[in-house]
């Protein structure tokens, strides 16, 4: 600045020039400041200094790139990368210890292409599929004939350029993800583009590396037979850049349900585990919980396991196992039979015949449903009462009478069944007579006896009858004869003197609880006490240690006695419900009756039975008369107590050395005698004189 400085006094003027030079440089600019630019796109920035005065000061700067977006030469030439943002004073000058700064913001291109993946896919029927659609921009290769321009002062100069693909920067493939059923194919395709996007062709190399199938080398994918998410398992491979895809394996829809064993043979009672598999409509395996049922018997399934037992019904049992899932069954036949041998029923059971009288057994055997079961028995005697053949069940009786329990036995291995046989006396066969001679003096007097035997040699009753000229007496050469009718004996009230009047009569006392009814007259003696009348009823007279009672003890006792020392025509066992008695003295210990026993008169309405206990008699059932036979003939010896069970149906006459004692409801078509104790009715009975 010439002279620009002036100094004057008096109009004397003095001047000074002055230069100003540019001072240090303090900032510098980067222009522009910010820019917006596509993904790979250029932009040339400058840097200008300046002093603190605003002054341009020359300059080399350092070109550097801080927070990313691109990179940046040494002329200043910056090139966008290819992550879309804003990168705030990224691009940074230095000179010295002077900075400055520009930002840029990276933008995807022009969308210029979508791709949706998967491309194909397979789905059952009704099955899902995610698409996705990615949109890309592209740097787009080709000639550009003068694209660059460059103007100064209306000058313009010009170049052509010309934009290949870059090398092979990524391979994308599609599908991506897909999911398959079991078995299912699926053809992959690569696609490979360079840093810009641009395609670039390529041949890859596919594999599987994470399961879930098999890839052949165009990429056609076939699903393994394990379900599951097998992650970039899918890979196409060129050189060391590498695409993958994602599969998802999965069973198809269940389309049928398949059970084993089918058919199936059991036993009664046997169990068998089923087993259901289901699979798709390509016959692919579907993992299934089913449902267990039954649908035609046979019988009984776990609705969770499958676990069937057999009923005890054979037969053939069509599509009865039943698995479902939802609307989806499966079935199985069941075919029952009959199970191993459980039990030997021989029949009949029991069986009374007369000495070396015969019987064909049978033997029927049963599994453990009751179900028959064929059986080939071979026979035996266990209990003696005679013999049997041992292929054919022919059983011939013995000649000594009883009951022989459970001696007729049938084997087939280790089961066996049995019956009890009665072996009465036979038929009248001898007519022994004795004395025999006998030796009288002129009018004197021989009692004789007549005792009637079986063929066997056992005592049978002379059944009543007249007997023409069978007492022959001889003199000399001379005989007489006489004529024997023989009667019945007599009504058996008559052999109870005065106690045949009596519906109870005890030692000790009576008693009745509540609505009893005893039918004749009701005595005690010793004792004295008869108590519970009323509420409960004596149709006949009541005598308290008098003389009629007296009398009627002493009737009893003598009865008694008598009936004591009969001799024993056959042996009863300790049980004799289910049997059948024939006229006769039957003999045994403690008597019980559990159910029902017969006593046959044999068409003889005077037939008489003598049961004689020398224990005990207790009963749990009833007695039944056939053929004629009557109560009033029938005697129940009992050398202690006897006890009528509840609900009791008796009939005959009791006679006991002790008590008597019938429960609620028991009732007695007889008398109930009793000599040194107490008889005792419950809540019920009924006594009623035959």
């Amino acid at each position: 600045f010439a002279n620009t400085i002036n100094a004057s006094s008096a109009g004397v003027i003095g001047d000074a020039t002055v230069i100003v030079t540019t001072g240090a440089l303090a900032t510098i600019t980067v222009t522009p400041g910010s820019s917006t630019l596509s993904i790979n796109g250029t932009q040339q920035a400058t840097a200008v200094g300046r002093d603190a005065g605003g002054n341009i000061v020359a300059i080399v700067p350092t070109w550097s790139v801080v927070a990313g977006g691109g990179t940046i030469g040494g002329t200043g030439l910056f090139t966008a990368g290819t992550a879309p943002g804003t990168f705030a004073n990224t691009i940074r000058a230095t000179s010295g210890g002077v900075v400055g700064t520009a930002s840029v913001t990276v933008t995807i291109g022009v969308l210029t292409t979508i791709t949706v993946t998967p491309v194909a896919g397979t789905l059952a029927i009704n099955g899902t599929q995610q698409y996705t659609a990615v949109g890309t921009d592209a740097t787009v290769p080709g000639t550009f004939v003068n694209t660059l321009t460059a103007s100064s002062d209306g000058v313009t100069g010009t170049a052509t350029v010309t934009v290949t693909t870059g090398a092979l920067a990524t391979i994308s493939v599609t599908p991506n993800a897909v999911t398959l059923a079991i078995n299912g194919t699926q053809q992959f395709t690569a696609v490979g583009r360079d840093i810009g996007g641009n395609v670039v062709a390529l041949t890859p190399t596919w594999s599987v590396v994470s399961g879930g199938g098999a890839i052949g080398a165009a990429g056609l994918f076939t699903a393994g037979t394990a379900p599951g998410t097998f992650t970039n398992t899918v890979q196409a491979a060129s050189g060391s850049i590498v695409g993958t895809a994602t599969v998802t394996v999965t069973t198809g829809v269940l389309a049928t349900i398949t059970v084993t064993p089918d058919p199936v043979t059991l036993a009664i009672y046997g169990t068998q585990q089923f087993t259901a598999v289901g699979t798709d409509a390509s016959g692919n395996v579907v993992p299934l919980t089913p449902s267990w049922s039954l649908a035609a018997g046979g019988g009984a399934i776990t609705a969770a396991a499958g676990v069937f037992t057999a009923g005890t019904t054979p037969g053939t049992y069509t599509n009865t196992i039943v698995a479902s899932s939802g609307s989806i069954t499966g079935t199985a036949t069941v075919t029952v039979t009959t199970g191993p041998l459980a039990t030997i029923i021989v029949s009949p059971n029991p069986t009374t015949l007369a000495i070396s009288g015969t019987q064909q057994f049978t033997a029927v055997g049963h599994d453990a449903g009751g179900n028959v079961v064929g059986v080939a028995a071979i026979w035996s005697i266990a209990a003696g009462g005679g013999a049997i053949n041992d292929g054919t069940g022919l059983f011939t009786a013995g000649t000594a009478p009883g009951t022989f329990t459970n001696t007729v036995v049938a084997t087939s291995g280790s089961i066996t069944g049995t019956a009890t046989v009665t072996v009465t006396v036979g038929p009248l066969a001898i007519i022994t007579v004795s004395p025999n001679p006998a030796n009288l003096f002129t009018y004197g007097t021989q009692q004789f006896t007549a005792v009637g035997t079986d063929a066997g040699g056992n005592v049978v009753a002379i059944s009543p009858g007249t007997f023409t000229n069978t007492i022959q007496a001889t003199s000399g050469s001379v005989s007489g004869y006489a004529t024997v009718v023989l009667t019945a004996s007599p009504p058996a009230g008559q052999s109870l003197g005065t106690a045949a009047t009596h519906g109870v009569l005890a030692g000790s006392t009576i008693t009745c609880v509540d609505a009893g009814t005893i039918g004749g007259d009701a005595s005690v003696s010793t004792g004295t006490a008869i108590t519970g009348f009323p509420p409960c009823v004596i149709t006949g007279t009541r005598h308290s240690n008098d003389a009629f009672a007296q009398a009627a003890q002493t009737d009893l006792k003598t009865a008694f006695d008598a009936l004591g020392l009969l001799t024993c025509t056959s042996t009863i066992p300790a049980e004799i419900g289910g049997t059948e008695l024939l006229p006769g003295v039957a003999c045994g210990g403690a008597v019980g009756v559990t159910g029902t026993v017969t006593l046959n008169g044999n068409g003889n309405s005077n037939a008489v039975f003598v049961i004689k206990a020398s224990s005990t008699l207790i009963t749990a059932g009833s007695v039944l008369l056939t053929n004629g036979a009557q109560a009033q003939n029938v005697f129940w010896w009992v050398g202690s107590s006897a006890t009528l069970g509840v609900d009791s149906a008796w009939q005959g006459n009791i006679l006991a050395a002790v008590a008597i004692t019938m429960n609620d409801r028991a009732t007695l078509l007889g008398r109930a005698l009793a000599r040194s104790a107490a008889v005792t009715l419950g809540t019920g009975n009924a006594i009623t004189l035959p």
